[in-house]
């Protein structure tokens, strides 16, 4: 069997309808074997990255809420060391951020040389929320898909991999997700009345959603489109991903030092 891609046509209009979130392969206990598997080597290539401090992997998340970005890092990336993986949750522009272009703040968060950077949403809130809420002029977000595209050529030019996941959940998932947030008073820490408002307007998302794969997605950046209605497949997806991508970048330990065969430990 063919291995599935979940990377849209580069240069094609993409159409959401297409992507079933419910899809999943395989079972649950077999995935979560893999999973361990995946993660040790995931390990294992996040050491040799950070050692060999010359590349730079950046990963992206976006999602409608509640579609499980914070359970994704926290399940992909569990037992990798911390001190090679930056989180950087990307909230309402701040009064400074407002007064620069809206890649300022972006940049500055991008990973340095050895790390592996992840953003919880990220630069593409500025063709997302600003358009479907009419915060900027049309002209003005249109225009940022060019600028994207160049920022993220800037980045891939000077070392930096970059893999961008959406995780696409249905309407009806995302329901029950806020009412699981809603019955467990452990959640309701997670739960805001601000998310009912975004999600009557569903439809204008998953437009600008589209837009976004059909004119940011590229041989240097590309979008995945992971079925994530059934959490152990996102999971095993996404981490099979990151370990492809790490992989690919091969990533080594730098040589030692000249004569350490001969150096004694003095007692």
């Amino acid at each position: 069997m063919a291995k599935k891609s979940f990377i849209p046509p580069i240069g094609k209009k993409v159409t959401l309808d297409k992507y079933d979130p419910e899809y999943s392969d395989g079972d649950k206990k077999t995935a979560q074997t893999e999973i361990i598997k995946l993660q040790d080597r995931l390990f294992s290539l996040q050491e040799r990255l950070y050692a060999e401090n010359r590349q730079s992997l950046l990963i992206i998340l976006q999602a409608m809420d509640a579609a499980g970005k914070d359970s994704t890092i926290r399940h992909v990336f569990e037992g990798v060391n911390p001190q090679g993986v930056q989180v950087t949750s990307f909230k309402q522009p701040t009064e400074l951020e407002l007064a620069h272009d809206f890649l300022w703040r972006i940049h500055h968060h991008a990973p340095r040389k050895g790390m592996i950077g992840i953003f919880n949403r990220s630069h593409y809130e500025d063709v997302l929320v600003v358009r479907v809420n009419n915060i900027v002029p049309e002209p003005v977000w249109r225009a940022r898909y060019e600028h994207i595209n160049n920022f993220e050529r800037l980045l891939s030019d000077n070392g930096t991999r970059i893999v961008k996941f959406y995780l696409n959940i249905s309407k009806a998932e995302q329901k029950k997700q806020l009412q699981e947030r809603l019955d467990d008073p452990t959640k309701h820490w997670k739960f805001s009345s601000a998310d009912l408002p975004v999600r009557e307007q569903w439809d204008d998302y998953m437009r600008a959603f589209e837009d976004v794969f059909t004119h940011c997605n590229t041989e240097y950046a590309p979008w995945h489109i992971i079925p994530s209605n059934t959490r152990w497949y996102r999971t095993l997806t996404i981490t099979k991903i990151i370990v492809e991508t790490l992989e690919a970048m091969n990533p080594q330990y730098p040589q030692p030092e000249i004569g350490l065969d001969a150096v004694v430990i003095p007692d």
